[in-house]
């Protein structure tokens, strides 16, 4: 993924508003990236980018070498759908639908057919699950219920999960458990996991974490290896 010269801006003349100023990212295969900043810094428009719910005012993004600027809506939907998964702080299930349902969802939508029942098992076993299939959310902790959420958004085995706030909901040791869970996911699936977070604590279990401030990157820390950007 790669994002050349973004730039965003919302409104006209007088009201328009830039979120973005001109990103320049790029996130390789298997990295955990923890995007922080203040609020109106510009990072959830640059996640909703990435995950093509949204699309830049100018510059380009590239996912896998393709130009999603070029593409057309439906095509950008099935972008969304075969290789994005997305988790947010509001867990978004169905109250009324068991656990196993919910993680369904993307299947049905993918017509899976005979393998959604067992594909969806997996998952939830995967987010440690297993045996919980039958529950309802209003039986579920928040812990449990973000556990959900996420199985839904790997069930389709996506290459990119874009969590925003995953943890924002829970106590310390559920947001703690959530981590170690995408800690887990990452490594042993290499999935890219790219998260929006507030809390600091939480940012620590990334690999690389990138900071926003006023529409543009202000630092990208790897390896605890800082790097200041420029911001002209």
């Amino acid at each position: 993924m790669e994002l050349r010269g973004v730039s965003k801006v919302y409104g006209t003349g007088t009201a328009a508003m830039q979120a973005l100023g001109g990103v320049d990212l790029r996130i390789t295969r298997g990295e955990f990236i923890a995007v922080m900043g203040a609020s109106g810094s510009g990072k959830s428009t640059c996640m909703n980018i990435l995950g093509c719910l949204d699309t830049p005012t100018a510059g380009q993004y590239f996912f896998q070498g393709i130009e999603v600027g070029a593409l057309s809506r439906n095509q950008r939907a099935l972008l969304r759908r075969h290789y994005l998964g997305f988790v947010f702080q509001s867990y978004n299930l169905l109250n009324r639908t068991s656990a196993l349902e919910n993680v369904e969802l993307p299947l049905i939508y993918r017509h899976a057919g005979a393998r959604r029942h067992a594909q969806s098992l997996q998952a939830l076993r995967e987010v440690g699950l297993a045996g919980w299939d039958h529950h309802t959310p209003g039986e579920l902790s928040g812990g449990q219920q973000q556990r959900v959420a996420i199985a839904r958004a790997i069930v389709s085995r996506p290459v990119v999960l874009l969590a925003d706030e995953p943890t924002g909901n829970l106590d310390s040791a559920r947001s703690v458990e959530i981590m170690q869970l995408l800690t887990t996911l990452n490594r042993d699936h290499e999935l890219t996991i790219i998260m929006v977070t507030h809390e600091p604590d939480m940012a620590d279990f990334a690999k690389r974490i990138v900071y926003f401030k006023d529409g543009l990157i202000e630092k990208d820390i790897s390896h605890r290896k800082e790097t200041m950007i420029c911001s002209q």
